[in-house]
């Protein structure tokens, strides 16, 4: 039997930081310090997180919190960690136990002149799905949704997909950072799109939502 798969596309919640951290360690595994994400939903005005969420109807809350391995003391320190604020090695029952999975995660700034894609990744065991296009979406969206005509982000000049994803909602080269990233001292291009309030690209926005809804299915969004 066939189990339809449900994303809902919403914005990063704190308890969701410990599964975010999970897919940063696997796509970023040389980033040092991880990114704060308590700080930044918290205290970082400019920032705005978006997650993509897997429900699984086969698994209640109170299910999962039954099937946590680590019993009602592993829960109780889970709790106190939360309390003061560490995301750090919180346990976590397995990825098939838990009710809501976060697949992939984006964090965008609305600076003064732009709005700036920080970070992007997705599970890995989530990936050609069609979840970081979706959160692409969002973060386009957002951008419109708070005035700001031009979106910019980095990506490393190797990755050739990212590139090509890019490229098709609209985003194209203006700039190079050499040496940009940490792990290997690879350059970055610099890509922006300038024009996503306008009613041209409102309707090509439209377009590539409706393909990507036809091809991957509906990525509800709240």
């Amino acid at each position: 039997m066939v189990i339809a798969v449900r994303y809902l596309v919403r914005p990063m919640r704190v308890e969701d930081i410990p599964q975010v951290m999970e897919i940063e360690r696997e796509s970023f595994p040389t980033m040092w310090p991880p990114t704060a994400f308590r700080r930044e939903l918290q205290q970082n005005r400019l920032a705005h997180y978006i997650v993509v969420v897997e429900d699984n109807p086969r698994v209640s809350r109170r299910d999962s919190e039954t099937h946590d391995k680590h019993g009602p003391i592993g829960r109780f320190l889970d709790e106190i960690k939360q309390i003061l604020g560490s995301d750090d090695e919180v346990h976590l029952p397995p990825p098939e136990e838990r009710p809501e999975l976060v697949v992939g995660f984006l964090g965008i700034w609305m600076m003064a002149d732009e709005a700036h894609i920080v970070t992007i990744a997705t599970r890995d065991s989530h990936r050609r799905r069609g979840i970081g296009e979706a959160l692409l979406i969002a973060a386009i969206e957002t951008a419109q949704d708070r005035g700001q005509p031009l979106v910019t982000l980095e990506v490393r000049v190797s990755n050739d997909s990212a590139i090509k994803l890019y490229e098709k909602y609209g985003f194209s080269e203006m700039g190079r950072r050499v040496r940009y990233y940490s792990d290997n001292h690879e350059d970055a291009y610099i890509l922006s799109i300038d024009s996503v309030l306008t009613r041209r690209y409102r309707q090509r926005l439209d377009d590539l939502r409706e393909a990507h809804t036809r091809r991957w299915g509906d990525f509800a969004a709240i």
